[in-house]
């Protein structure tokens, strides 16, 4: 299933997010900045992309890790998972968070995170006294693997 996703350039020279095969549930995101950008360990750098979206009402944009700059630079979104709403129309910032102990390198129009779109529910929360029982319960971190 493909959806057509309205984008906007900001910056002249931001590039389109591309798939990087058939079959990839990301889309790869570019680092649209005018020179290479060294992030120091521990530091995370607020990387443009150059480009805005508009995203159909109840889907999501939701911003992963590369898993090849990730294992290879240390390089991984600081906020882990970044979610970009329907209703925003600005720009697609990467807050990259260097892990490793070395200083990392972007350079211009490198691949910086993969965008996925994805359909959501929103919730009407109910409150009440009493929850259903379940096997589970009330088993919190890793208490489905002690057993």
């Amino acid at each position: 299933m493909k959806a057509e996703i309205r984008l906007k350039k900001v910056r002249p020279n931001a590039e389109i997010p591309t798939y990087g095969t058939e079959f990839s549930a990301g889309a790869d995101l570019y680092a649209c900045i005018e020179d290479t950008v060294t992030i120091e360990p521990g530091e995370t750098y607020l990387t443009p992309t150059g480009v805005a979206m508009e995203i159909p009402e109840c889907y999501a944009g939701l911003v992963f890790a590369r898993s090849g700059l990730a294992t290879k630079k240390g390089l991984a979104p600081a906020n882990k998972v970044g979610v970009i709403d329907a209703d925003y129309r600005g720009e697609i910032f990467v807050p990259l968070h260097n892990h490793s102990n070395k200083a990392a390198m972007i350079a211009p129009g490198e691949r910086i995170a993969q965008l996925m779109i994805t359909p959501f529910l929103t919730a009407q929360f109910v409150e009440t006294e009493e929850l259903s029982d379940t096997v589970r319960g009330t088993g919190g971190f890793g208490s489905t693997g002690s057993k």
